[in-house]
């Protein structure tokens, strides 16, 4: 590990200095934005921008100026829209969860008429978020238990795996992991005890600086109780209706870690790894190790340090278990930045013992230097990185790679579905910047699909698959839209169950575990 780690960071050589630009829309005023996108007037752009570096903010505002003022105008919306959005959440969540606890619309009817209805109680195990109605499955692939698979898939010897990408059940786990994380402590910790049979941790509502409020939830597991092999972490995604996700979504502020490369700073703050108020914090946080007094104490409000702490006590009490992280959406990017921090702060005991890192619908974190030094390592000995792609889905291709300022990349091996579920690896996926005129008719077109496939599949492959009626109107969203509704985890779960043979052939499979000399 050592030697990659070191390797990376030979070719990544920097100035010890870090930079960072962020785009502040509190900083500016309305008059501004207009100047700003009326006359590109450089001034009044320069005015939502703090960075290290004068001529930093001086390209920024002139060669990148249509991505800062997006995300400058959407910032503004969102937080004009941020209580509005919130008391529209519990609304909504609270009439699914009355129509689905009393067994839709017709029966709530009868249960009014006799006065019996059930009231839904928010934080309760029977209590839904939008995503647990968008897709209420739980069960596990085929309802396998895994202690038995997760034993074989960890005793294997890597260089002789022919198969493994193909292991539809550990990946089923990490996407099933990466869905039920939206739901709340309770409706967890009965999803993982009484459906997957496995052992509930913990899960935690981490605090957020930048935000002021605790919005970055993640859960861990494990296969079993004592002696456990396998230890899951899963972060959660953006919520519909949460506009402090899609802040620290759109905005595109960066923070670059010297000789490793730059990073998204929504991403950092959300893992309580600092905050932009005062940029001099992700130096401090990203330092390589902290006193034990310090750790404990960090770990009572931010999800980076609760976790490390978390699973290095598993570590020790399942002294033959290895470690998965995953999520979705925004808890996709947080799954493997909090994979690449272990990397930047040398945490050899929980590398070593990381067996993958699965990804679904990951926006890009960093630059292409940033990328180049986590392959050094997640690619040695063995790929431990998956980035799981849908289709059309538009997250995955944003913040733009654009090869300009911003240089935002993916990297690690991609494994992209089509609409019919095939699969293949790839580096990149099709259309990777989403905004191009020339697959917008076939965006539209394969959106229609998806919507006449969604009513037909479950008469093919069984009830499992007949999709909620919020999944339909997600659909009929996606319409308008396209790529909206293929970030929908329906479609992840579907993909990750229903993949074709293409992806699962020996040849890639072996070209994807291939030991590096």
């Amino acid at each position: 590990m050592a030697t990659a780690v070191a390797s990376a960071a030979t070719s990544n050589e920097e100035s010890s200095a870090p930079s960072f630009l962020i785009i502040n829309p509190n900083k500016g005023s309305k008059r501004d934005i207009v100047k700003y996108l009326l006359l590109k007037d450089v001034k009044s752009g320069m005015n939502f921008l703090e960075s290290s570096d004068e001529e930093i903010k001086s390209k920024a505002v002139l060669d990148q100026w249509w991505k800062v003022l997006v995300s400058i105008i959407m910032s503004k919306i969102l937080q004009l829209l941020d209580k509005p959005m919130e008391y529209l959440c519990y609304a909504v969540e609270f009439f699914l969860n009355l129509l689905s606890q009393n067994h839709g619309f017709l029966r709530l009817l009868y249960n009014l008429f006799n006065g019996i209805v059930k009231k839904p109680k928010r934080g309760s195990e029977d209590f839904l978020s939008m995503i647990g109605h968008v897709d209420p499955r739980v069960e596990l692939y085929k309802t396998r238990i895994l202690s038995e698979k997760v034993d074989n898939y960890i005793a294997s010897d890597v260089a002789k795996i022919k198969t493994d990408l193909g292991d539809k059940y550990l990946m089923d786990l990490c996407v099933m992991a990466a869905k039920i994380v939206y739901e709340n402590k309770n409706v967890v910790q009965n999803v993982v005890d009484n459906y997957w049979k496995m052992h509930f941790v913990a899960f935690y509502d981490c605090w957020i600086e930048k935000q002021q409020e605790s919005n970055t939830q993640v859960f861990i597991c494990c296969d079993k109780p004592k002696d456990a092999s396998l230890i899951v972490v899963s972060f959660r995604g953006t919520e519909p209706l949460n506009a402090q996700d899609w802040i620290t979504d759109f905005n595109l502020s960066w923070y670059e870690i010297p000789k490793v490369g730059k990073v998204h700073v929504g991403f950092l703050e959300a893992l309580g790894l600092g905050t932009r108020n005062d940029p001099s914090t992700f130096q401090t946080h990203l330092a390589k190790h902290e006193s034990e007094a310090k750790m404990k104490e960090l770990a009572k409000k931010r999800a980076y340090y609760a976790v490390v702490s978390k699973v290095k006590e598993l570590l020790k009490e399942h002294v033959d278990a290895k470690i998965v992280v995953t999520g979705h959406s925004l808890g996709a990017a947080l799954a493997i930045l909090f994979t690449s921090v272990l990397v930047i702060k040398e945490e050899t005991e929980m590398l070593d013992r990381l067996l993958n890192c699965y990804t679904f619908a990951q926006p890009r974190i960093g630059d292409s230097k940033f990328g180049a030094f986590m392959e050094a390592y997640l690619n040695y000995p063995a790929t431990r990185y998956f980035r799981v792609v849908y289709c059309n889905d538009m997250v995955p291709r944003v913040v733009a790679d654009d090869n300009v300022f911003f240089n935002f990349k993916h990297f690690g091996t991609c494994i992209y579905y089509d609409s019919c579920y095939f699969g293949e690896l790839m580096e990149e996926v099709p259309n990777k910047n989403y905004f191009s005129l020339l697959h917008a008719i076939p965006m539209w077109v394969n959106a229609y699909w998806e919507l006449f496939r969604s009513l037909w599949l479950c008469y093919i492959y069984g009830p499992d698959y007949k999709e909620s009626w919020c999944s339909t109107l997600f659909r009929m969203v996606g319409l308008l839209v396209p790529g909206i509704a293929a970030h929908s985890p329906v479609d992840y779960v579907n993909s990750v169950r229903l993949g074709r043979d293409k992806l699962f052939t020996p040849s890639l499979a072996l070209k994807s575990f291939v030991v590096k000399s």
